[in-house]
């Protein structure tokens, strides 16, 4: 049986037959100070997963947490957890079943735009591969001292060189802005919940940053179940390594607090001493479609969130449909060029001639 996206049941692919998914109990956090406590343990040093199938009953070392197994396909779970290593506390179920990934695929496909045209007859991948990526999760309540500036604007008259239209200057009297600055300091409080930073290298943080914002309220209490027929990948990044990235995130967060607290038309933020207490972390896993197509003999990556259905991920430029644009854009350019030079050309024109003689006899008459 594997897990079936977007319910709390194990389903069996041959019958349909379905088994929920008991839950056990309310999502934990850990102390950060208390792990911080612990005798050190490097990621690297941390032993590998033995994971059981539970078809043929084969194990297997991996590093991975839930995967399949290479012998009968069948899934394989943990069966052992090595000294050391953090128990994911939630997980976040697959919302977004394969054939809505493959449709959410086309639809990226289709939207792209100077992609060739080939590309768009793409209608599925050729991998499409259901992962869980691990994520820390950190909450704590922080108290700032700043200092900084405070800027108000004020005007004065002034007198300016302005262009007179024939290619000449004219001095103008314009209202100037101007900042005067004044010293400010002051301390903000601010709460934080659930602050996510990736926990594995396996893809680019940016890529993995853009996947987001989660949609954390469906998270479950972690149960192996909810693995069952995906890959779960094995943290790499330590809680201490994932509150240093959380902790910048914050920052950036506190120091608007700071401008806000400020007031005034700008603000300058000298300094911001931060003091963190009740600082909580857990592991979560969060659901990604894994997809990878092949055009032109090269491989691009595709990432599609399984919670939420947001794709992001690599394509092909067509060079031809570049170059016909950036041409249709000097022609566009070229012509309306034209009509200036001759708008202006013919009303700097001399009013001699059979016209102005008509102008002239009926201005007379």
């Amino acid at each position: 049986m594997a897990y079936a996206p977007g319910t709390t049941s194990m389903r069996c692919p041959s019958c349909g037959k379905e088994v929920a998914i008991k839950a056990t109990g309310e999502i934990h956090e850990h102390s950060y100070d208390d792990w911080a406590k612990l005798p050190p343990k490097p990621v690297a040093a941390i032993a590998k997963q033995v994971l059981h199938c539970q078809g043929c009953g084969a194990t297997t070392e991996t590093d991975l947490l839930a995967g399949a197994c290479q012998f009968c396909g069948g899934v394989l779970l943990a069966l052992t957890e090595p000294p050391g290593l953090i128990v994911p506390e939630a997980v976040v179920p697959f919302g977004v079943d394969k054939k809505g990934a493959n449709a959410n695929f086309s639809d990226w496909v289709k939207s792209r735009r100077f992609a060739p045209n080939a590309l768009k007859k793409v209608g599925s991948t050729e991998a499409l591969k259901g992962t869980y990526i691990p994520h820390w999760t950190y909450d704590a309540q922080t108290q700032t001292d700043y200092t900084g500036e405070r800027g108000e604007y004020y005007y004065v008259t002034e007198m300016v060189p302005v262009s007179d239209g024939r290619g000449g200057t004219r001095m103008e009297s314009r209202q100037v802005r101007h900042t005067r600055w004044y010293p400010a300091s002051g301390h903000v409080s601010r709460g934080f919940d659930d602050v996510v930073v990736p926990g594995s290298h396996i893809l680019p943080t940016e890529k993995l940053d853009k996947m987001g914002p989660w949609t954390l309220a469906a998270a479950q209490e972690f149960d192996p179940q909810y693995l069952a027929g995906y890959t779960a990948v094995r943290y790499d990044v330590d809680p201490a390594a994932g509150l240093g990235v959380a902790k910048s995130e914050m920052e950036q967060v506190i120091n608007g607090d700071c401008r806000s607290d400020i007031g005034g038309d700008e603000q300058r933020v000298s300094s911001m001493s931060v003091q963190y207490a009740a600082l909580m972390f857990k592991l979560m896993l969060l659901p990604l479609w894994i997809a990878s197509y092949l055009y032109a003999g090269k491989t691009y990556q595709v990432l599609i969130n399984a919670n939420t259905g947001e794709v992001i991920g690599d394509r092909p430029y067509s060079k031809i449909k570049i170059a016909l644009a950036v041409i249709a854009a000097i022609i566009v350019i070229a012509a309306a060029l034209a009509i200036f030079i001759a708008v202006k050309h013919h009303n700097n024109a001399p009013t001699t001639g059979v016209g102005s003689l008509a102008r002239a006899y009926f201005i007379r008459g």
